[in-house]
């Protein structure tokens, strides 16, 4: 003490050249479980518990007759001083022996403070704990917050790991007992961000027992000051935008203390803790406990929707305070990410109280006064506006990201320089998605109208598939968030049509259809909806599976239980509300669609009838002809079609083709369908067609029972071959039209009852001219409106003999004569007789031979 050292506060800059250098503290791991650092102190100089008055008054302290000191101060300080009084000699002795006792304890108290400093100040910081109990805000001020901490302070030697180090620091702080802080200013510093002042506590005097395992209750006010607002809120964006991957922070304060009388002078403490990895704190979770959107009126602006929404979040931390009413701009997503922000709606909370690790209610209210522009407008080079892509996020189950930025509308007593910190700072708020997978249902089609492509389409176009027209209809599921009126007005989508889990084709409805709906009420476990009917016309089903629609086709034919086909849609819905007209795209849909199959299984409930019959034009080998047709549709739906072709057979020889154009197909009984047949049995079945058709044409001319079979093929329809082979396996058969030959005015009295029916009908009778040798006909045309011409003939006449002729050998018929006639002539509709033809005579043939024996007896002759 003699040599007089350099004083303990004289400063950072001399205590530096005064002490060794020291690695910066770091703080243990217990404040990993209190959530603070421990504060390493950096004295700024080596400061002695107690210093001298030359000291005090060197360093701009008070004058000594300024301040009261104690009796036991003054003589202390004199013998600091060395001064000497000159009644020394005269003290008694119980005074000296006391004075040298508190000396020697002040010795120890200088000893602790001058000689080992470093030693007190290792142990301090590893034996300092702190936990606190409780962090509130008292209140909000004009210029920060004034917070409330409680905690606990205690020294617990145990956790020094020196043993020197930790008996001095136990001796040392069991002499001091308690150190007493004054009011000091605390300043926190972010180095990384050029010393930003991030804010400044006031701290009041404070008192704590350094003595080891001593515990004291710490509780105190202090008034927090936020530093450079502007820096706040670049911190605030780089933790948000998760550019913050560090965080160093340095506190700085000047610390007057003293211990009991004896002052300490004033310590230069600087601590710098790090944050990184898990220290640095999370966005906190939270879950949207309620969510509901209803329609209100919005003074001098008109209706508007409002969304009542409350979030429940955990505070993990032992703080408590009350955040007053703030408001908020609720943004979304522009087209790209250089774009602006959409703000979509204002939000207000009330009042939130945050207690120590407790649950947090949030209710927040927001209002959407009407769709910006931008929001609805369709981004450059897609077809999705900014409104579409955030719908289709949340209604496909995806998370949906919108943005939350501080207004300047905040309650009036909200202080401003809260608002001037969150007017500027945006925080991405993820949206949960909710999936919609049933929310349209019911889905069903009704007054089904399929339409045949048109054969002269080009291949692959929407005109070369078949098209379907119905009634759509289907209940649009509300959730329960939506409690305001809304209307459908027109809807689209693009279906997938499946048949036992297999694609069948694509249903394109990608045209705007109109449609009307009708809210309907939630009901049991059905939650409220909206009844939707749309009209469908024209639109094009592609059939991309031949086999599926082959199964599907003879399932509706042969299988007698109709079909069940499965519908997976895509759905964009254009709906009317208070905020206007906007579209929902991609609903997902799915539905059901059951087909009733064709006659129960059965064919005959076609009913093919052919009627009238008419020849357009002959050649040798063909006929045109032109037929009305009756027909019997079981099915529940109608059809158009403009162009169908299929084979006509016989006894599965195809003998030509029947066509039919823009014939329209309606449930039950179809009359008069006009239909051309081009028959050419030479070129269509060779030369087994020729005789076929020969064969049954005769027979039908001639009025026997005959059938025809029609069947389709590739060219069915010309731009879809798939359907012709799907229908190839059907064959319907067309009973050919009942021929009913006119009444013969020959013998206008014959019943049509007495006639014998296996008798030819188109030749009536015949009369033969022995003398000329010649034979004329009556015909009778079942042609009520073409002429026939028979070109060529070749006939031969039979004798019949009666079964009570005696000089008859042979009881059969036996030929006369022949007729062989190559010139034509005229059959016109109705009876009609033939020119005379002549016969050659068999004057050898048995028939011949019983005629000249008996003359007069009638021959009776057929051909």
């Amino acid at each position: 003490m003699a040599d007089n050292p350099p004083s303990p506060l004289s400063g950072p800059e001399q205590s530096e050249s005064s002490r060794p250098e020291r690695p910066a503290s770091q703080g243990s791991k217990a404040s990993k479980r209190s959530r603070q650092s421990h504060l390493s102190i950096r004295s700024g100089e080596s400061t002695p518990l107690l210093s001298r008055d030359v000291d005090r008054r060197h360093y701009g302290d008070e004058p000594a007759d300024d301040v009261q000191t104690s009796p036991a101060a003054t003589s202390l300080r004199s013998l600091q001083n060395g001064s000497e009084s000159k009644d020394t000699t005269k003290r008694k002795w119980p005074t000296i022996v006391s004075l040298a006792l508190l000396s020697l304890v002040l010795l120890a108290i200088l000893g602790l403070g001058f000689a080992a400093p470093a030693v007190v100040e290792e142990y301090a910081k590893q034996a300092m704990v702190f936990e606190p109990t409780d962090l509130s805000i008292d209140s909000f001020t004009p210029t920060g917050v004034r917070a409330r901490i409680k905690g606990n302070f205690t020294l617990d030697g145990s956790r020094v790991h020196k043993k020197p180090v930790r008996d001095l620091g136990r001796a040392g702080t069991w002499i001091a007992k308690a150190v007493e802080s004054r009011t000091s200013k605390v300043k926190v510093y972010l180095p990384e961000y050029d010393d930003l002042l991030l804010g400044t506590a006031e701290v009041p005097p404070i008192t704590v027992d350094i003595r080891d395992g001593h515990i004291t209750h710490v509780d105190f006010k202090t008034d927090l000051e936020p530093g450079d607002l502007d820096g706040i809120r670049r911190i605030a964006n780089d933790w948000l935008d998760g550019r913050l991957g560090q965080l160093r922070v340095q506190g700085k304060a000047e610390v007057s203390l003293k211990s009991g009388l004896f002052s300490l002078g004033t310590q230069s403490i600087s601590q710098t803790l790090l944050f990184e990895g898990e220290d640095l704190p999370d966005f906190p979770r939270y879950n949207i406990t309620r969510f509901k959107l209803h329609e209100v009126n919005i003074p001098d602006f008109g209706k508007g929707m409002a969304a009542d929404v409350s979030l429940a979040l955990h505070n993990d931390y032992p703080v408590q305070f009350a955040v007053p009413p703030l408001g908020f701009d609720i943004l979304v997503p522009n087209c790209t990410p250089e774009d602006p922000y959409i703000r979509l709606a204002v939000a207000t909370t009330d009042e939130i109280h945050i207690e120590p690790k407790k649950d947090v209610i949030v209710d927040v209210g927001g209002v959407i006064g009407d769709l910006p522009k931008t929001l609805t407008t369709v981004c450059p080079d897609t077809h999705n506006s900014p409104l579409d892509s955030l719908l289709g996020t949340y209604i496909h189950g995806e998370d949906t990201t919108l943005f939350v930025r501080g207004s300047e509308n905040t309650s009036p007593g909200t202080p401003g320089w809260i608002t001037d910190l969150i007017k500027s700072v945006i925080v991405p708020i993820p949206f949960p998605g909710h999936t919609f997978d049933n929310l349209i249902r019911n889905f069903t089609l009704a007054n089904v109208h399929f339409s045949l492509p048109n054969p002269v389409a080009d291949p692959g176009t929407p005109e070369a598939q078949p098209k379907l027209s119905a009634v759509v209809k289907a209940v649009v599921g509300l959730p329960k968030e939506i409690n305001f009126p809304i209307d459908v007005s027109r809807v689209r989508a693009d279906a997938d049509v499946y048949y036992h889990d297999k694609k069948l084709g694509f249903l394109d409805l990608r045209k705007w259809q109109a449609a009307n709906s009708t809210r309907t009420e939630a009901h049991g476990s059905e939650e409220a909806g909206l009844a939707v009917e749309s009209i469908v016309k024209g639109a094009p089903l592609e059939i991309i599976d031949d086999d599926v629609f082959i199964d599907v086709v003879q399932a509706l034919i042969f299988g007698g239980k109709g079909v069940v086909l499965g519908i997976k849609a895509k759905v964009d819905v254009e709906t009317e509300t208070a905020l206007g007209t906007f579209i929902v795209r991609d609903i997902p849909a799915k539905g059901k669609v059951f087909v009733k199959p064709i006659s129960g299984g059965k064919l005959e409930g076609f009913a093919p009838k052919i009627g009238s019959l008419q020849i357009l034009q002959t050649t040798k080998s063909t006929l045109l002809l032109k037929a009305k047709i009756n027909v019997t549709n079981p099915t529940e739906y109608s059809a158009t079609v403009p162009y169908v072709n299929v084979n006509i057979l016989s006894n599965g020889t195809i003998l030509g083709h029947a066509t039919a154009k823009d014939v329209s197909v309606v449930p039950g009984p179809n009359h008069d369908i006009v239909i051309q047949a081009l028959w050419d049995p030479v070129t269509r079945g060779g030369p087994k067609g020729a005789d076929v058709g020969r064969e049954l044409l005769s027979q039908y001319i001639s009025g026997f029972n005959t059938t025809l079979t029609v069947k389709t093929h590739n060219g069915t329809i010309p731009t879809q071959p798939r359907l012709g082979r799907a229908l190839s396996s059907l064959e319907i058969e067309l009973p050919t039209p009942k021929l009913t030959p006119p009444p013969n005015p020959n013998h206008p009295d014959d019943d049509d009852d007495d006639r014998d029916p296996d008798a030819p009908h188109f030749i009536d009778d015949a009369t033969f001219h022995l003398l000329t040798s010649t034979a004329t006909f009556t015909l009778l045309s079942p042609l009520p409106h073409s002429t026939l011409y028979i070109t060529h003939l070749n006939a031969t006449a039979y004798y019949n003999p009666p079964s009570d002729d005696p000089f008859a050998d042979d009881p059969d018929p036996a030929p006369v004569g022949s007729i062989l006639y190559d010139y034509p002539f005229a059959v016109p509709p109705g009876a009609t007789t033939t020119p005379r033809l002549p016969v050659d005579w068999s004057l050898e043939s048995v028939g011949a031979q019983c005629f000249n024996r008996d003359r007069e007896r009638w021959l009776k002759c057929f051909l």
